[in-house]
């Protein structure tokens, strides 16, 4: 119930006060300030993350082959194992039931590449239809290579927007021809990637037609796998963990390479970085909270010793309304009500500067693993609800030891 003398009560005691209750103020406003802060920053620095992850697809596993260290089944050592597209075959054939995308990929790390007067040098690499998913690209005109290209050794490409852009400018490129080292190839599709200007910088061409055209033969240069997705992270780790072993294994039997030589074939699990990747957004956040809750904490701690001196300086008051019959709860609420107000403006005071600050600056900070720090709305109704009851718990224990007084005691305090 609104109670007009209450609340004339509070602010005639704070205008009494003016610089103690705008000093305890900007505490309490400090605290939430900086605890939205890192907040947004953690945030921040989760967008980061998912933006790097973005680049490929989640839970990638990949194969590539190197260089043998030890001597196996009468072969030295130093031998350069080369996969070749057996190896793919039998691999995607072996564990066909457990995967969700699968593709190999026979690369070239430069090439010339010209249309009409415009040239450069780009990545190009001759992939299955699946590597779309891999990389994680989007198609943004025509489509992507399938399985027909492969079938019928065609002549076609999908390329990134950097060579698009570079090659035919503001022109339209489907269905335009284009040379690569001297051999005409026609655009199918062009694609964005998450990655940005370093992985649009490349062409993707069906991967028999480069193994053919640029004399490779039945040589691949990598496997890429994703394996079917399970609810449970533990689950999913453990099912990648053993299909990394059981391809390892199958691999390095085929390719005469010992067992307990890890330099002759590689395999990369990346499920293992999902998990480092919401380990550390957790160990992040729960930081921040706890640095905020902290610094809120020191201000709650100010506003609770200035509701003991305002109790201590109100003394003889308190004593006076008791000896004319004012209940305990009355003199509680009349503490809680001017702790509560205080920390409730001077937060909220903090959370609108912080959120401002947020909403104009954020934007401006351009960082590769830090990107557009914000707080969700219930965070932000979080925090305040956070707030209000620090500032009743700041108020209640004096409070509670003013309504402890007696009258008698009371009327003599000088």
């Amino acid at each position: 119930m609104f109670n007009i003398e209450r609340w004339q009560e509070i602010f005639e005691a704070i205008s009494k006060n003016r610089l103690r209750t705008f000093l305890t103020g900007i505490s309490v406003a400090s605290g939430i300030f900086i605890l939205v802060i890192l907040l947004g920053a953690g945030r921040g620095l989760q967008n980061g993350i998912e933006k790097q992850f973005e680049r490929d697809a989640t839970g990638i596993i990949v194969a590539w082959s190197g260089t043998t260290t030890k001597e196996y089944k009468g072969l030295n050592p130093g031998r350069q194992v080369q996969f070749r597209n057996s190896d793919y075959t039998e691999s995607v054939r072996k564990f066909d039931d457990k995967l969700e995308l699968r593709a190999s990929s026979y690369d070239f790390w430069g090439g010339a590449f010209a249309y009409g007067k415009e040239s450069g040098s780009y990545q190009y690499r001759g992939v299955d239809p699946d590597y779309s998913g891999v990389e994680n690209v989007t198609v943004v005109q025509g489509r992507f290579i399938n399985a027909n290209d492969l079938a019928h050794n065609e002549k076609v490409a999908c390329i990134g927007m950097k060579v698009k852009t570079d090659l035919f400018k503001d022109k339209d490129a489907l269905g335009k021809e284009f040379s690569i080292n001297k051999i005409n190839f026609k655009v199918v599709g062009v694609f964005t990637d998450p990655g940005g200007e370093r992985e649009e910088a490349r062409a993707y061409l069906p991967k028999t037609t480069v193994q053919r055209t640029f004399g490779g033969g039945d040589k691949i240069s990598n496997m890429f796998f994703t394996i079917k997705k399970t609810k449970d992270y533990d689950e999913a780790l453990a099912q990648s963990e053993k299909f990394t072993q059981d391809l390892k294994d199958l691999l390095k039997s085929k390719n005469i390479v010992a067992p307990d030589d890890e330099s002759g074939v590689g395999v990369y699990n990346s499920v293992k970085d999902v998990k480092q990747f919401y380990d550390l957004n957790l160990y992040i956040r729960l930081f921040f909270w706890w640095v905020g809750i902290c610094t809120i904490i020191a201000g709650v701690v100010g506003v609770s010793n200035i509701m003991l001196i305002i109790v201590k300086e109100r003394t003889k008051e308190i004593g006076i309304r008791k000896a004319l019959g004012a209940s305990p709860f009355s003199i509680i609420s009349m503490i809680l009500h001017e702790s509560i107000f205080i920390t409730t403006i001077a937060g909220f005071v903090g959370l609108l500067a912080s959120l401002l600050l947020l909403e104009f600056v954020g934007p401006m900070v351009q960082s590769e693993y830090f990107q557009h720090p914000e707080v969700d709305f219930s965070v932000a109704l979080t925090t305040l609800a956070l707030l209000v009851f620090a500032g009743a718990m700041a108020g209640f224990f004096p409070a509670y030891r003013a309504a402890k007084i007696k009258p008698i005691v009371a009327l003599r305090d000088e």
